[in-house]
């Protein structure tokens, strides 16, 4: 939980609009994804992520049944939400390692995981479902990309489009660009996404917000 905090220190001014009793089931969650995108993103040889990961299918497959290894499932596994779905939807994670062709791909890459993040939040977070839950969700996942090094994530089309500047930055732009104004139907994922876009908007896209900044940012996205 450390490691997610120290990746959004915005999380301690924009947590105030989550109500006290869900922010430790807020936490753990968005943790467990950050474990998640890490062991399929993470690092030049992916073999020790594609372990992990199978690992974490193992896990999450058995909290249906009400066993746990990992000390995020003290939080999570006693909810009902659709974990197997999750642990389905592991290997596509893995596979959108690969780059994306263009813009549509990127997305179409993350979809079954999204999809299945989205399914989840609308059992933790008691959330009125909407067909563009796992579109937000997905381009949170792609935003959460450029906290790894190199421009593997940049789809072709945008490598070329870049020319001799940085493709990174031209991904940023034109995500933001793509980026879904509908809003989610629960609120921790509001935040995430809204303070997500707001990084896009500057040259570094992995550049923590200022406490003002977060601020006006967090009290919009609570809104809805």
């Amino acid at each position: 939980m450390d490691k997610w905090r120290a990746r959004w220190p915005e999380w301690n001014v924009a947590e105030v609009f989550v109500p006290a009793a869900q922010r430790p089931l807020v936490l753990a969650w968005a943790t467990l994804q950050q474990e998640l995108m890490d062991a399929a993103w993470g690092g030049t040889d992916p073999r020790p992520g594609v372990a992990k990961l199978g690992w974490w299918q193992e896990e999450l497959a058995g909290w249906k049944r009400g066993a746990r290894r990992h000390p995020l499932g003290t939080v999570l596994q006693a909810h009902p939400a659709p974990w197997e779905a999750l642990a389905a939807a592991l290997p596509g994670l893995a596979d959108s390692r690969e780059r994306p062709g263009d813009v549509r791909e990127a997305f179409a890459s993350l979809e079954p995981f999204a999809q299945a993040v989205a399914d989840i939040e609308t059992i933790l977070f008691a959330g009125s479902a909407s067909a563009t839950d796992a579109h937000l969700v997905a381009a949170t996942l792609l935003h959460a990309r450029f906290a790894q090094p190199g421009d593997g994530q940049v789809p072709l089309d945008m490598l070329a489009r870049a020319g001799s500047g940085d493709p990174r930055e031209a991904w940023a732009r034109e995500l933001r660009k793509q980026w879904p104004t509908l809003p989610a139907g629960n609120r921790p994922r509001r935040l995430w996404a809204a303070l997500a876009a707001r990084r896009l908007g500057q040259p570094d896209p992995v550049r923590p917000l200022s406490a003002w900044t977060t601020l006006r940012v967090a009290w919009r996205a609570a809104r809805g």
